[in-house]
Protein backbone atom coordinates (compact mmCIF):
# COMPACT_ATOMS: atom_id res chain seq x y z
CA UNK A 1 0.00 0.00 0.00
CA UNK A 2 1.40 3.39 -0.86
CA UNK A 3 2.63 5.72 1.64
CA UNK A 4 -0.27 7.98 2.63
CA UNK A 5 2.15 10.97 2.25
CA UNK A 6 3.33 9.76 -0.94
CA UNK A 7 0.88 12.04 -2.85
CA UNK A 8 1.51 15.13 -0.99
CA UNK A 9 3.64 18.27 -2.47
CA UNK A 10 6.66 18.72 -0.47
CA UNK A 11 6.79 22.43 1.48
CA UNK A 12 8.63 25.13 -0.83
CA UNK A 13 10.38 27.73 0.78
CA UNK A 14 8.51 31.03 0.44
CA UNK A 15 11.81 32.49 -0.99
CA UNK A 16 13.45 31.13 -2.90
CA UNK A 17 11.20 28.56 -4.06
CA UNK A 18 13.55 25.11 -2.95
CA UNK A 19 12.15 22.44 -0.96
CA UNK A 20 12.54 22.95 2.31
CA UNK A 21 11.89 20.69 5.50
CA UNK A 22 10.04 22.68 7.65
CA UNK A 23 6.22 23.00 6.81
CA UNK A 24 4.35 25.51 6.93
CA UNK A 25 2.56 27.14 9.55
CA UNK A 26 -1.42 26.12 9.89
CA UNK A 27 -2.61 30.23 9.30
CA UNK A 28 -2.70 32.42 6.04
CA UNK A 29 0.32 32.51 3.24
CA UNK A 30 2.80 34.36 4.35
CA UNK A 31 2.24 36.33 0.83
CA UNK A 32 -0.79 37.47 2.06
CA UNK A 33 -1.77 41.30 2.44
CA UNK A 34 -2.08 40.17 5.91
CA UNK A 35 -0.50 42.13 8.65
CA UNK A 36 2.66 41.06 10.34
CA UNK A 37 1.87 39.13 13.29
CA UNK A 38 0.47 41.12 16.37
CA UNK A 39 3.33 40.19 18.95
CA UNK A 40 5.50 41.91 16.46
CA UNK A 41 6.46 45.43 16.68
CA UNK A 42 7.95 46.83 13.70
CA UNK A 43 10.03 49.74 14.04
CA UNK A 44 9.16 51.42 10.93
CA UNK A 45 7.01 51.49 8.69
CA UNK A 46 8.39 49.62 5.16
CA UNK A 47 9.15 52.64 3.14
CA UNK A 48 7.81 50.69 0.09
CA UNK A 49 4.96 48.82 0.24
CA UNK A 50 5.80 46.71 -2.36
CA UNK A 51 3.64 43.39 -3.49
CA UNK A 52 4.99 40.37 -1.82
CA UNK A 53 7.84 38.11 -4.19
CA UNK A 54 6.56 36.57 -6.91
CA UNK A 55 7.65 33.41 -5.53
CA UNK A 56 6.16 31.40 -8.72
CA UNK A 57 8.19 33.75 -10.97
CA UNK A 58 10.92 32.88 -8.85
CA UNK A 59 10.82 29.10 -8.93
CA UNK A 60 10.62 28.61 -12.69
CA UNK A 61 13.00 31.57 -13.36
CA UNK A 62 16.74 30.62 -14.60
CA UNK A 63 19.60 30.70 -11.68
CA UNK A 64 21.67 33.48 -13.05
CA UNK A 65 24.93 32.13 -14.40
CA UNK A 66 28.46 33.84 -13.75
CA UNK A 67 29.45 35.64 -16.95
CA UNK A 68 33.00 37.32 -18.23
CA UNK A 69 33.23 40.76 -18.05
CA UNK A 70 33.49 42.65 -21.27
CA UNK A 71 36.59 45.06 -21.26
CA UNK A 72 36.59 48.55 -22.60
CA UNK A 73 38.44 49.10 -25.61
CA UNK A 74 41.20 52.43 -25.64
CA UNK A 75 40.78 55.28 -26.02
CA UNK A 76 37.51 55.53 -24.69
CA UNK A 77 35.19 58.67 -24.07
CA UNK A 78 33.77 58.29 -20.96
CA UNK A 79 30.97 60.47 -19.48
CA UNK A 80 29.04 62.00 -16.30
CA UNK A 81 26.48 58.60 -15.65
CA UNK A 82 22.39 59.68 -15.21
CA UNK A 83 19.57 58.18 -14.38
CA UNK A 84 17.67 55.75 -17.12
CA UNK A 85 14.87 53.39 -15.26
CA UNK A 86 11.37 54.84 -14.97
CA UNK A 87 8.79 51.95 -15.71
CA UNK A 88 8.56 48.30 -16.08
CA UNK A 89 9.59 48.39 -19.18
CA UNK A 90 12.35 49.88 -18.61
CA UNK A 91 13.42 47.40 -16.39
CA UNK A 92 12.74 44.75 -19.30
CA UNK A 93 14.86 46.85 -21.82
CA UNK A 94 17.47 46.92 -18.82
CA UNK A 95 17.90 42.89 -18.44
CA UNK A 96 17.93 42.73 -22.20
CA UNK A 97 21.18 44.92 -23.12
CA UNK A 98 24.35 43.82 -22.28
CA UNK A 99 24.61 45.72 -19.69
CA UNK A 100 21.93 44.49 -17.54
CA UNK A 101 23.44 40.89 -18.46
CA UNK A 102 26.91 41.26 -17.69
CA UNK A 103 26.27 42.80 -14.63
CA UNK A 104 24.61 40.51 -13.03
CA UNK A 105 26.87 37.86 -14.59
CA UNK A 106 29.24 39.95 -12.42
CA UNK A 107 27.50 39.95 -9.56
CA UNK A 108 27.09 36.17 -10.20
CA UNK A 109 30.99 35.18 -10.59
CA UNK A 110 31.73 36.60 -7.32
CA UNK A 111 29.32 34.24 -5.50
CA UNK A 112 31.21 31.66 -7.24
CA UNK A 113 34.26 32.36 -6.34
CA UNK A 114 33.26 32.56 -2.71
CA UNK A 115 32.15 29.25 -2.44
CA UNK A 116 33.98 27.72 0.64
CA UNK A 117 35.88 30.42 1.21
CA UNK A 118 36.30 31.77 4.62
CA UNK A 119 36.36 35.29 5.70
CA UNK A 120 40.41 34.21 7.06
CA UNK A 121 41.50 32.37 4.42
CA UNK A 122 44.58 33.47 2.41
CA UNK A 123 43.39 34.94 -0.74
CA UNK A 124 45.64 37.11 -3.72
CA UNK A 125 45.64 41.01 -2.76
CA UNK A 126 46.69 42.88 -5.72
CA UNK A 127 47.52 46.46 -5.36
CA UNK A 128 43.82 47.33 -6.74
CA UNK A 129 42.32 45.27 -3.61
CA UNK A 130 45.14 47.15 -1.41
CA UNK A 131 43.59 50.72 -2.78
CA UNK A 132 39.97 49.80 -2.68
CA UNK A 133 40.64 48.88 1.52
CA UNK A 134 42.92 51.95 1.70
CA UNK A 135 39.62 54.09 0.51
CA UNK A 136 37.31 52.35 2.69
CA UNK A 137 39.50 52.61 5.54
CA UNK A 138 39.58 56.39 4.55
CA UNK A 139 35.89 56.72 4.79
CA UNK A 140 35.90 54.97 7.95
CA UNK A 141 38.38 57.05 9.23
CA UNK A 142 36.51 60.47 9.01
CA UNK A 143 33.35 58.69 11.20
CA UNK A 144 34.95 60.39 14.72
CA UNK A 145 35.20 63.50 12.96
CA UNK A 146 31.70 64.01 12.46
CA UNK A 147 30.19 62.52 15.41
CA UNK A 148 26.37 62.01 15.94
CA UNK A 149 24.31 65.17 16.96
CA UNK A 150 21.67 65.85 19.31
CA UNK A 151 18.12 65.17 17.20
CA UNK A 152 15.10 64.35 18.17
CA UNK A 153 14.06 62.30 15.67
CA UNK A 154 14.84 58.07 16.09
CA UNK A 155 16.22 58.44 12.33
CA UNK A 156 19.02 60.18 10.54
CA UNK A 157 21.25 61.95 12.69
CA UNK A 158 21.99 65.62 10.22
CA UNK A 159 25.69 64.74 11.25
CA UNK A 160 25.57 62.19 8.38
CA UNK A 161 25.38 64.97 6.04
CA UNK A 162 28.43 66.49 6.97
CA UNK A 163 30.07 62.67 6.50
CA UNK A 164 28.91 62.34 3.10
CA UNK A 165 29.94 65.95 2.19
CA UNK A 166 33.69 65.03 3.48
CA UNK A 167 33.12 62.40 0.61
CA UNK A 168 31.42 64.49 -1.66
CA UNK A 169 34.89 66.69 -1.17
CA UNK A 170 37.23 64.12 -1.12
CA UNK A 171 35.76 61.43 -4.02
CA UNK A 172 38.05 62.27 -6.46
CA UNK A 173 41.42 61.90 -4.40
CA UNK A 174 40.57 58.62 -3.23
CA UNK A 175 39.26 56.90 -7.02
CA UNK A 176 42.60 58.62 -8.53
CA UNK A 177 44.99 56.34 -7.10
CA UNK A 178 42.81 53.26 -8.79
CA UNK A 179 43.42 55.04 -11.83
CA UNK A 180 47.02 54.49 -12.61
CA UNK A 181 47.42 55.12 -16.94
CA UNK A 182 46.49 58.26 -18.77
CA UNK A 183 43.77 56.20 -20.67
CA UNK A 184 42.49 55.30 -17.24
CA UNK A 185 42.51 58.65 -14.99
CA UNK A 186 39.51 60.28 -17.37
CA UNK A 187 37.43 57.45 -15.65
CA UNK A 188 36.78 58.99 -12.49
CA UNK A 189 34.18 61.47 -14.26
CA UNK A 190 32.27 58.13 -13.93
CA UNK A 191 33.11 56.32 -11.18
CA UNK A 192 32.90 58.70 -9.03
CA UNK A 193 28.97 59.08 -8.68
CA UNK A 194 28.70 55.31 -8.50
CA UNK A 195 30.81 55.43 -5.41
CA UNK A 196 28.99 58.44 -4.07
CA UNK A 197 25.88 56.30 -4.26
CA UNK A 198 27.22 53.58 -2.43
CA UNK A 199 27.14 54.71 0.93
CA UNK A 200 23.20 56.25 1.09
CA UNK A 201 22.00 58.94 0.28
CA UNK A 202 22.44 62.33 2.17
CA UNK A 203 18.90 64.35 1.55
CA UNK A 204 16.80 61.54 2.54
CA UNK A 205 19.34 60.31 5.60
CA UNK A 206 18.50 56.29 4.26
CA UNK A 207 20.43 53.53 3.35
CA UNK A 208 19.56 50.55 1.23
CA UNK A 209 20.01 47.69 -1.46
CA UNK A 210 20.03 50.01 -4.01
CA UNK A 211 22.92 52.02 -2.64
CA UNK A 212 24.82 48.46 -2.35
CA UNK A 213 24.05 47.77 -6.49
CA UNK A 214 25.99 50.68 -6.84
CA UNK A 215 28.98 49.65 -4.62
CA UNK A 216 28.47 46.63 -6.67
CA UNK A 217 28.22 48.81 -10.21
CA UNK A 218 31.87 50.43 -9.33
CA UNK A 219 33.57 47.27 -8.87
CA UNK A 220 31.58 46.22 -12.19
CA UNK A 221 33.19 49.26 -13.83
CA UNK A 222 36.76 48.81 -12.51
CA UNK A 223 36.73 45.11 -13.91
CA UNK A 224 35.65 46.41 -17.03
CA UNK A 225 38.16 48.71 -17.27
CA UNK A 226 40.88 45.87 -16.05
CA UNK A 227 42.11 47.59 -12.88
CA UNK A 228 39.97 44.25 -11.37
CA UNK A 229 41.01 41.01 -12.39
CA UNK A 230 38.97 37.52 -12.12
CA UNK A 231 41.94 36.91 -9.66
CA UNK A 232 40.84 39.60 -7.61
CA UNK A 233 37.50 37.95 -7.02
CA UNK A 234 38.26 36.04 -3.75
CA UNK A 235 39.44 39.14 -2.37
CA UNK A 236 36.70 41.69 -3.64
CA UNK A 237 34.24 39.69 -1.81
CA UNK A 238 36.29 37.87 1.08
CA UNK A 239 38.34 41.39 1.70
CA UNK A 240 36.61 44.48 0.11
CA UNK A 241 32.72 43.61 0.20
CA UNK A 242 33.15 42.55 4.00
CA UNK A 243 35.40 46.02 4.43
CA UNK A 244 32.44 47.66 2.69
CA UNK A 245 29.78 45.97 4.80
CA UNK A 246 31.77 46.92 8.15
CA UNK A 247 31.68 50.29 7.37
CA UNK A 248 28.02 50.29 6.01
CA UNK A 249 27.16 48.95 9.52
CA UNK A 250 28.94 51.65 11.59
CA UNK A 251 27.34 54.39 9.25
CA UNK A 252 24.05 53.15 9.75
CA UNK A 253 24.67 52.29 13.36
CA UNK A 254 26.11 55.66 13.68
CA UNK A 255 23.54 57.96 11.79
CA UNK A 256 20.55 56.04 12.50
CA UNK A 257 19.81 55.77 8.70
CA UNK A 258 16.72 55.15 7.83
CA UNK A 259 16.09 51.57 5.85
CA UNK A 260 15.34 52.42 2.14
CA UNK A 261 12.75 50.47 0.46
CA UNK A 262 12.36 48.13 3.44
CA UNK A 263 10.14 45.24 2.76
CA UNK A 264 9.59 45.20 6.79
CA UNK A 265 8.97 41.84 8.43
CA UNK A 266 8.99 40.31 5.04
CA UNK A 267 12.49 41.37 3.69
CA UNK A 268 16.26 39.47 4.61
CA UNK A 269 17.36 42.49 6.40
CA UNK A 270 16.73 46.66 6.23
CA UNK A 271 19.58 47.44 4.55
CA UNK A 272 21.78 44.50 2.79
CA UNK A 273 20.99 41.75 0.30
CA UNK A 274 24.02 41.18 -1.83
CA UNK A 275 26.07 39.30 1.89
CA UNK A 276 23.35 37.23 2.03
CA UNK A 277 24.25 36.41 -1.26
CA UNK A 278 28.00 35.75 -1.08
CA UNK A 279 27.52 34.32 2.45
CA UNK A 280 25.84 31.32 1.68
CA UNK A 281 28.21 30.71 -1.37
CA UNK A 282 30.72 30.98 1.41
CA UNK A 283 28.61 28.02 3.14
CA UNK A 284 28.10 25.62 0.20
CA UNK A 285 29.35 22.31 0.99
CA UNK A 286 29.90 23.07 4.36
CA UNK A 287 30.58 19.51 5.94
CA UNK A 288 29.12 20.67 9.42
CA UNK A 289 26.70 24.12 8.90
CA UNK A 290 23.45 23.40 6.87
CA UNK A 291 20.87 26.26 6.55
CA UNK A 292 18.98 25.42 9.78
CA UNK A 293 22.25 26.07 11.89
CA UNK A 294 21.49 30.16 11.94
CA UNK A 295 19.02 28.76 15.13
CA UNK A 296 22.57 27.99 17.32
CA UNK A 297 23.90 30.64 18.95
CA UNK A 298 26.85 29.21 19.61
CA UNK A 299 27.41 28.82 16.08
CA UNK A 300 26.60 31.98 15.30
CA UNK A 301 28.82 33.45 17.97
CA UNK A 302 31.46 31.36 17.04
CA UNK A 303 31.44 31.71 13.31
CA UNK A 304 30.36 35.02 11.84
CA UNK A 305 33.47 36.04 11.49
CA UNK A 306 34.36 33.80 9.45
CA UNK A 307 30.91 33.78 7.47
CA UNK A 308 29.21 36.79 5.78
CA UNK A 309 25.55 34.93 6.13
CA UNK A 310 25.88 34.13 9.70
CA UNK A 311 27.14 37.71 10.51
CA UNK A 312 24.36 38.88 8.94
CA UNK A 313 21.92 36.97 10.72
CA UNK A 314 23.53 37.57 14.15
CA UNK A 315 23.13 41.27 13.04
CA UNK A 316 19.25 40.87 12.74
CA UNK A 317 18.75 39.16 16.23
CA UNK A 318 21.17 42.22 18.04
CA UNK A 319 18.63 44.60 16.75
CA UNK A 320 15.22 42.99 16.11
CA UNK A 321 13.40 42.51 19.76
CA UNK A 322 11.05 39.20 19.99
CA UNK A 323 10.94 35.49 18.22
CA UNK A 324 12.78 35.40 15.42
CA UNK A 325 10.43 33.77 13.40
CA UNK A 326 7.92 36.45 14.13
CA UNK A 327 10.58 39.27 12.78
CA UNK A 328 12.47 37.71 10.03
CA UNK A 329 10.03 34.90 8.79
CA UNK A 330 11.77 34.84 5.66
CA UNK A 331 15.60 33.62 6.97
CA UNK A 332 13.40 31.85 9.28
CA UNK A 333 11.83 29.96 5.95
CA UNK A 334 15.03 29.75 4.18
CA UNK A 335 16.64 27.69 6.79
CA UNK A 336 14.47 24.86 6.36
CA UNK A 337 16.08 24.64 2.83
CA UNK A 338 17.89 21.60 2.91
CA UNK A 339 21.44 22.77 1.58
CA UNK A 340 23.24 25.73 1.44
CA UNK A 341 23.25 25.14 -2.74
CA UNK A 342 19.96 25.64 -3.03
CA UNK A 343 19.95 28.88 -0.63
CA UNK A 344 22.13 30.69 -2.99
CA UNK A 345 20.96 29.56 -6.16
CA UNK A 346 17.52 30.85 -4.47
CA UNK A 347 18.71 34.07 -3.60
CA UNK A 348 20.34 34.75 -6.92
CA UNK A 349 17.26 34.46 -8.58
CA UNK A 350 15.41 36.38 -5.20
CA UNK A 351 18.01 39.20 -5.96
CA UNK A 352 17.40 39.75 -9.57
CA UNK A 353 14.11 39.36 -9.48
CA UNK A 354 13.54 41.69 -5.63
CA UNK A 355 16.27 43.93 -6.35
CA UNK A 356 17.05 44.75 -9.85
CA UNK A 357 13.39 44.10 -11.65
CA UNK A 358 12.27 46.44 -8.91
CA UNK A 359 11.58 50.35 -10.67
CA UNK A 360 11.41 52.11 -6.90
CA UNK A 361 15.10 50.88 -6.41
CA UNK A 362 16.22 50.42 -10.10
CA UNK A 363 15.15 54.38 -10.80
CA UNK A 364 18.17 55.32 -9.32
CA UNK A 365 20.66 53.12 -10.99
CA UNK A 366 23.13 55.09 -12.96
CA UNK A 367 23.94 54.73 -16.79
CA UNK A 368 27.11 55.91 -18.51
CA UNK A 369 29.80 54.66 -21.04
CA UNK A 370 31.01 51.51 -18.67
CA UNK A 371 27.40 50.30 -18.11
CA UNK A 372 25.43 51.74 -21.04
CA UNK A 373 21.83 52.02 -22.07
CA UNK A 374 21.81 51.32 -25.41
Amino acid sequence: MADDHSSSPPHLCHSCGNPTTTAPPPTAAPWSDASPPPVYRPIRAPAINAPAPNTAAIILSPVPQPLPVPPLSFPHSFEAPSKKIASPDDIAHFHSIPAGRHFLGFVSALSHCSRGLKISDPVPISATISSLLSLLQALSSWLPLFPPLPHPSRYGNPAFRSWHQKLVDEASSVVLPLLASDDLRPASIELVPYLLDSFGNPTRMDYGTGHETHFAAFLYCLARLGVVAESDYPALVTRVFVSYLSLMREVQMTYQLEPAGSHGVWGLDDYHFLPFVFGSAQLVDHKYMKPKSIHNQDILDNFSNEYMYLACVAFVKKVKRGPFAEHSPLLDDISGVPTWSKVNSGLLKMYKAEVLEKVPIMQHFLFGSIIKWE
